[in-house]
C-alpha cells in the first residue's frame, strides 16, 4: 500500500526477530514486516505469514540472498545467533554480510542487534580471564562490538542496539534456579553482589520499533536495552515470591562457573566475570530512562514473572 515502509527482519522466527515481527505486525503504523529466514517453509515462518508478514528466504553465509532479502525495504534489522555455531569468527563474517547487504540494498536505517567488545575494558594480554577462540574474552559480545565496523565503514546508516539477558533465558536455556539436594532452590550466577541488565525479550522487538519509527533521531545513536537492573539476591527475592517457594542465590566464582562444562561455560563464565567486574560500565550502557521512552510500558522483572513462572523449569 502506498506510503508503507518495509522492514526486512533476520530471525523473524527467533527471539528477537520474532518480537520485533510480531511488534510491527500489530501496530497500526507505516511498516509492514519482511520476515526473513532460512526455511519460509517453517511452522514459524508460516505462523508469521498467516499474522501477515512477507516471508522471504535468505542465508546469513550468502550475502546475494540477502541482499535479494533487504531489497526495497526502508529498514532492515540484522543480528547473527552465536549460539548456533559458537565460532566467533564465523558470527563476525555474518556480520560483514548483513553490513555488505545493507548497503547494497540502499536501506535507510538499520538496527544492529549487537554487544560491547569486552577488550576495549579488558585487553586479551589481560590475565584476570581466560582468552577464548586465540583473541576473545567474551568470543559473542567482542565479536558483534568488532562488527560496528563493518556497518560504518560502509556508510549504512545505523542504530547500534545494544541488548541483554533476556528473562526467556530461565525458561529456555536452564540458567534459571535449581533444585539442590535439601530439596531448596538455587539460583547460581557468578555475579557476586553486581547488577545483571535483563529484559523481557517482547520488550526488545517493542524497543525495535520505536527505534525505526524515530528514524533519524536514532541512526549512528547506540541504545542499551534492558528492564531492569537486578542482583542475584534481588532475582531469588523476586522467583520465590512467584514460585511461592524459597529460592536461595548462590555467588558462585567464574572459575567454578567455567568449569561446569557444558557447552559454552567457558564463554558464559567469561561473560558473567565481565558483568560483575566492569558493572559500572555494563549497567550505565543501558539507560531504564531511555528504554522507557522508547517502549513506556517497559516490563519488569515482577510483572514478567507473574506471567512465566510457572514455565520456568525447576529440576
Amino acid at each position: 500500500m502506498a506510503g508503507e515502509k518495509t522492514i526486512a527482519i533476520v530471525g523473524a522466527t527467533g527471539a528477537q526477530g520474532g518480537a520485533l515481527a510480531r511488534a510491527v505486525l500489530a501496530a497500526e503504523g507505516p511498516f509492514r514486516a519482511r520476515a526473513v529466514t532460512r526455511r519460509p517453509d517453517s511452522e514459524a515462518a508460516q505462523r508469521l505469514a498467516s499474522m501477515g508478514a512477507e516471508v522471504v528466504q535468505a542465508d546469513l553465509d550468502d550475502v546475494g540472498s540477502l541482499v535479494r532479502a533487504f531489497e526495497g525495504a526502508h529498514g532492515a534489522f540484522c543480528l547473527t545467533n552465536f549460539w548456533e555455531h559458537m565460532s566467533a569468527d564465523k558470527e563476525k563474517a555474518q556480520a560483514e554480510n548483513l553490513a555488505e547487504a545493507a548497503k547494497r540494498a540502499g536501506v535507510a536505517h538499520a538496527i544492529w542487534s549487537t554487544f560491547t567488545d569486552t577488550r576495549a575494558y579488558l585487553p586479551i594480554d589481560d590475565d584476570r580471564m581466560p582468552v577464548l577462540q586465540g583473541r576473545y574474552n567474551v568470543p559473542h559480545f567482542d565479536a558483534k562490538g568488532e562488527a560496528h565496523g563493518d556497518f560504518t565503514e560502509r556508510g549504512v546508516p545505523t542504530t547500534f542496539l545494544v541488548t541483554s539477558f533476556y528473562w526467556e533465558n530461565f525458561i529456555l536455556l536452564g540458567a534459571g534456579p535449581k533444585r539442590g539436594e535439601d530439596g531448596v532452590l538455587v539460583l547460581a550466577m557468578p555475579l557476586g553482589d553486581a547488577k545483571l541488565p535483563a529484559i523481557a525479550v517482547e520488550d526488545i522487538g517493542r524497543i525495535a520499533l520505536s527505534v525505526f519509527e524515530r528514524g533519524d533521531e536514532y541512526i549512528g545513536r547506540t541504545v542499551g536495552v534492558a528492564g531492569e537492573h537486578l542482583t542475584g539476591e534481588q532475582m531469588a527475592r523476586h522467583l520465590a515470591e512467584a514460585l511461592g517457594e524459597e529460592v536461595r542465590y548462590l555467588a558462585m566464582s567464574a572459575d567454578a562457573y567455567r568449569g561446569l562444562g557444558f557447552p559454552g561455560a567457558d564463554e558464559m563464565g567469561n561473560m558473567y566475570q565481565f558483568v560483575r567486574d566492569f558493572n559500572d560500565v555494563y549497567v550505565a550502557e543501558r539507560d531504564l530512562d531511555e528504554c522507557r521512552t522508547l517502549h513506556p510500558r517497559l516490563t519488569d522483572f515482577r510483572s514478567w514473572l507473574a506471567e512465566n513462572a510457572k514455565r520456568i523449569p525447576l529440576d
